[in-house]
């Protein structure tokens, strides 16, 4: 079958060099441009259509959305040049088209497979970027090789590939051999994502199963499946496997050394997953950083602090330092504010006032009371603090703050209870005659210790 396909490209190409200088030549090619002119426009109006349904429907670019849009044009141009060909081929040679369906139609073929991948493998309407790399390289191996073939040269660039010989210990190897391995590995990869894929699916379905069980379960079944089909893939072209030992023992001297913090979060990953000691969502604080638990990967844990930044901690550092655990028995949290009054301020009356901001404010518990405090007496008045619990402490406390202290701030200008601010008193020494007196030049400003009034 393969020779007989190459044997009829080889003709059709034959008859492509007979026709070139003949009038006909002018005449397909004419007829070429007007049926590519017309699969142009019938694919931007298909692609309209579609985008015109989606946005109506108010759903976005499916994952496969790029691929079909590249597809349209290759397939309309397989079927307006094959129908130029059944309609002029009784009364004219038609050699450039029957050339230019093999391009179109593989091509078209091509991302119809991308299209479908893209389905399959899409996770939350994204896919990997792994899978445009796979699709551009595909891409340049297939044009490659349909070029070869249409050529006529294929037979011999493979046999040259296989002349290319050399051996990795005690395996013997061709340069065809390692690109047709490479090429069967990543068909067989993807094949073990798509099926980690839905071996995460299945977990994250699983009523019974405990979350971090099943992020080790699916860190471990995507890991053995990776491997199982680097194994299959060389298999399937006569590598022998064993080959690997000699890579794997590079690799366990590059842990021992270079790789050594690495493998250690690697370690600490599991170790954090199988002991269940940080979940998701749960509120920790660590090394100065506070925030919730979004992700926890093999190497890193995804932490979201209260200002809504993700930082990245190394697993090891969560095994390795002190980690304090918000969420393990309570979902409340306690907060404070700090405020100063002046000293001529009524401090009772300022300490009712302080728990009454408190009162009414969401999240802000009845139960455990807000309670105030005076705190010290400082250079420039007395300080006075407001403690009170909160829920949902995962959420964040600055807001809760910020509507607590403007309550203070409106209840303190309404009772006359002054907020101070500093003052220093500069006095000189040896004046020149003819210089008002100190203090003079003070102004209206405050002497009391407590902002003037406006």
């Amino acid at each position: 079958m393969e020779n007989l396909q190459s044997r009829l490209l080889s003709h059709r190409l034959a008859s492509v060099i007979r026709d070139f200088h003949q009038p006909v030549m002018i005449w397909q090619a004419a007829i070429l441009i007007g049926a590519l002119c017309f699969a142009w426009v019938a694919a931007r109006f298909v692609h309209g259509r579609i985008d015109a349904r989606r946005r109506a429907a108010g759903r976005a670019p499916g994952a496969g959305a790029q691929s079909l849009k590249r597809a349209l044009f290759p397939l309309f141009g397989s079927v307006f040049v094959g129908g130029a060909q059944l309609a002029f081929d009784p009364f004219m040679s038609t050699s450039l088209l029957s050339l230019a369906l093999v391009p179109l139609f593989g091509i078209g073929l091509i991302y119809v497979l991308f299209f479908f991948a893209r389905r399959v493998f899409a996770r939350d309407g994204h896919t990997h970027a792994w899978l445009s790399i796979v699709e551009k390289i595909v891409s340049t191996v297939v044009w490659a090789a349909m070029v070869l073939t249409v050529l006529g040269i294929q037979r011999d660039v493979l046999g040259w590939l296989d002349s290319v010989q050399f051996r990795v210990a005690n395996a013997h190897l061709t340069l065809l051999s390692v690109i047709s391995g490479a090429l069967w590995v990543c068909v067989t990869l993807m094949v073990a994502m798509w099926l980690g894929s839905v071996l995460e699916d299945r977990l994250t379905r699983a009523t019974t199963l405990d979350a971090n069980l099943k992020v080790v379960l699916s860190r471990v079944g995507r890991a053995l499946l990776v491997f199982a089909a680097i194994l299959i893939g060389l298999s399937l072209v006569g590598i022998d496997v064993t080959v690997l030992g000699v890579f794997g023992g590079a690799v366990g001297v590059g842990l021992g050394f270079g790789l050594q913090k690495i493998a250690s979060n690697y370690v600490s990953g599991f170790i954090i997953l199988l002991d269940r000691s940080l979940r998701l969502g749960d509120a920790i604080s660590v090394g100065g950083l506070q925030g919730v638990v979004t992700q926890i990967r093999t190497r890193y844990t995804v932490v979201r602090g209260l200002d809504g930044n993700e930082t990245l901690i190394p697993n090891e550092k969560l095994i390795t330092d002190v980690v304090q655990n918000q969420s393990s028995y309570l979902t409340r949290g306690y907060a404070k504010v700090a405020v100063q009054v002046a000293y001529t301020s009524d401090v009772e009356h300022a300490l009712t006032l302080l728990a009454d901001a408190a009162q009414g404010v969401p999240r802000v518990l009845a139960e455990p009371a807000p309670t105030p405090y005076l705190v010290s007496f400082g250079a420039d008045g007395i300080d006075l603090e407001l403690g009170f619990w909160i829920e949902d402490s995962a959420k964040g406390t600055s807001g809760v703050r910020s509507s607590v202290n403007r309550n203070i701030w409106r209840l303190f200008s309404e009772h006359g209870i002054s907020i101070p601010f500093p003052q220093r008193e500069v006095r000189v020494v040896g004046l020149p005659d003819g210089f008002p007196a100190a203090g003079a030049a003070a102004g209206n400003g405050a002497v009391d210790g407590h902002a003037p009034a406006a």
